[in-house]
């Protein structure tokens, strides 16, 4: 994964619980990059343990720091770092899902060496839809689910989120029922 990743997650975790905070899950984590380059790419294992870790650190679920996490990276990173593309990605909650498995074509000119996920509609309806996630990452579901919360909170949309379909239930990737009011 690019730095910023892990840079967002450390801007998460200072503004929530402070630099201390943050000093403690770096030393605990075992990870010896004191900081993070944007544009460079990390190992996937330390994002993982960087989640791992504040979670253990915190004493709450893994699922809900990379809930946490999926909300911040769509209400401060995103929106922050690349609100064009935020723009550019639809008017509503509706036009972004639909227009989401194209977002990331636009990423990667940013990031060559990105190896995004895929995203699939179906089941398209004017207040719902199913998101099918399609990703190399495993484990990272509970970060979609906050990405799509996110959303919804960017959108000021009230979202209902299930998932329907799991790798963790031998579906060959995961899916989300997301229904809007």
């Amino acid at each position: 994964m690019y730095g910023i990743v892990n840079k967002a997650i450390e801007d998460l975790v200072t503004t929530n619980y402070g630099e201390e905070k943050w000093k403690l899950v770096l030393k605990k984590s075992g990870i010896e990059e004191s900081f993070f380059i944007s544009n460079d790419s990390y190992d996937d294992a330390i994002t993982f343990t960087l989640a791992k870790t504040i979670a253990e650190e915190m004493h709450i679920p893994l699922e809900d720091v990379l809930i946490s996490f999926g909300k911040w990276w769509v209400l401060k990173t995103t929106k922050d770092k690349y609100s064009g593309l935020i723009k550019a990605g639809g008017n509503n909650l509706r036009e972004f899902l639909i227009n989401l498995p194209v977002f990331h074509n636009r990423v990667i000119l940013m990031y060559p060496k990105l190896t995004p996920p895929e995203f699939k509609i179906r089941e398209l309806k004017e207040n719902s839809l199913h998101l099918h996630y399609i990703s190399k990452r495993e484990g990272l579901q509970e970060f979609v689910r906050g990405l799509i919360m996110g959303l919804g909170e960017l959108f000021k949309t009230e979202t209902q989120i299930e998932l329907i379909a799991s790798r963790n239930e031998g579906s060959s990737h995961e899916v989300f029922k997301i229904e809007w009011i």
